[in-house]
């Protein structure tokens, strides 16, 4: 057994005896202990594990624990709430007091604070109000923000909430991994990687001095603005917006700075962010900042100015709210503690209310001769077989070409040599690929 599930087994074991004593005294049955706050939770002190970690990080109480493996038992043992699922023979219905939601097809227990109130206080009205500040501002729960706490609606009673874990905080406790969101309607960004390095990127001495800047930012923030005090004066986020033409490196860059800092990555969908419906925009970003927040994301917006684009003139109800939506962006960007990228083909095309919120603009150039040569060598001198006539040099002064051009020049013309059923690749077959690209761009050689 490994030690995370070591730990969680002792945990939740803790959790069923609590259970067992909270019902034997609230229905006076023979028991050995008075107060259920005689069980002593499973002593951590020396376990390595993300859970452990967690209870000796955030010095949780003996409320908080039984809480924390209350919402931990749905996902890992939810045998151990069935003794809740029992009926009041007298009524004919469930126990009020247990609290709880009878959920999904087998019809399982899920616990609310009214399930965590009657463990830990029973009919002791005093600990019943004291629980409630569990989930007041600043405490663990809301703090770390690990449940998924909403306000109760009218009618209805703090004790109601369902303790429900949010994603995130459940894939780290139980299996110590970072928690990835798959990429879907509910969730529009999707993680991008690359397998390249830095050596692979080729940009202006300028220009990578600027993306060495947002990466100083990423590595020194807490020495900033803890260490030295800046936080009093600069706000926590980094905003860097990349222009230029398509293909000169902004999205490897990007990618880049997540691989070489050790954070994820999230490019963001604006055809599933946009919505028709009002106020369905915001709600669909929101979810985004959120759990960028919630793991240091670096949040990645290709082809800004789709969404970020210049504000229209209020000529009508719709103009007006698209105004709306860009000045929530505005707010969410300036507000976010991470890092944000913008990425766009045209500065011009993105609203100048901008221009102020970024720490950096950084302009990603079509490459000249010099950078060409290298990305011709970078990108088919490592990848490819070439025959001895072809040359990369010449390529490199005739050809005005991205790299990521460059990329699709490579893919073509190593298909061409297959289906050629040859293994080396020839000028003609790289040729070939220069031109598809370049009439891509309505252009020809």
């Amino acid at each position: 057994m490994s030690e995370q599930s070591f730990v969680l087994e002792r945990e939740l074991g803790w959790l069923s005896a609590l259970i067992e004593t909270s019902l034997k005294l609230y229905f006076n049955r023979e028991c050995q202990y008075r107060d259920v706050r005689d069980l002593l939770p499973p002593d951590l002190p020396h376990s390595g594990s993300a859970y452990a970690q967690t209870v000796r990080d955030h010095v949780l109480s003996f409320e908080e624990r039984a809480v924390l493996a209350l919402a931990l038992a749905p996902h890992l043992r939810p045998q151990a709430l069935d003794p809740f699922l029992i009926r009041n023979s007298a009524l004919d219905r469930v126990f009020t007091e247990f609290g709880g939601a009878i959920t999904g097809p087998m019809q399982c227990f899920w616990p609310t604070l009214e399930t965590a109130a009657f463990v830990l206080a029973g009919t002791d009205l005093e600990r019943r109000l004291e629980l409630q500040g569990l989930f007041t501002p600043g405490n663990f729960f809301r703090e770390q923000k690990v449940l998924s706490l909403e306000e109760a609606q009218p009618g209805q009673s703090i004790f109601s909430m369902t303790l429900c874990l949010k994603p995130e905080y459940l894939a780290r406790l139980t299996t110590g991994e970072r928690y990835r969101p798959n990429f879907s309607d509910a969730f529009p960004a999707h993680r991008i990687t690359t397998q390249l390095d830095w050596s692979d990127l080729v940009l202006p001495g300028h220009v990578m001095e600027e993306v060495e800047e947002i990466k100083a930012w990423i590595e020194h923030r807490h020495t900033l603005l803890h260490e030295w005090g800046l936080g009093r004066q600069i706000k926590p986020g980094f905003r860097s917006l990349f222009y230029g033409p398509p293909g000169t490196g902004k999205t490897l860059t990007a990618s880049l700075l997540g691989k070489s800092t050790g954070l994820d990555v999230y490019r963001v969908d604006l055809s599933l962010v946009v919505s028709k419906y009002i106020g369905e925009t915001e709600k669909n970003l929101g979810k985004v900042f959120d759990q960028a927040e919630r793991n240091d994301w670096i949040l990645f917006f290709d082809e800004a100015d789709a969404l970020f684009g210049k504000r229209t003139q209020t000529s009508s109800a719709h103009d007006r709210y698209a105004n709306q939506e860009v000045a929530y962006l505005l707010q969410r960007i300036e507000d976010f503690p991470g890092v944000v990228i913008l990425a766009s083909n045209l500065k011009g095309n993105l609203d100048e209310a901008f221009a102020r919120r970024f720490q950096s603009m950084i302009y990603f150039p079509m490459p000249g001769s010099d950078e060409r040569a290298q990305l011709w060598n970078v990108v088919f001198s490592r990848q490819a077989q070439l025959e001895p006539t072809v040359d990369l040099a010449r390529l490199s002064e005739e050809f005005e070409i991205s790299g990521g051009g460059i990329v699709n020049v490579l893919r073509s013309s190593s298909l061409a040599t297959l289906r050629g059923g040859r293994t080396l690749i020839q000028m003609e077959d790289i040729r070939h690929g220069i031109r598809r690209e370049f009439r891509k761009d309505g252009k020809t050689i």
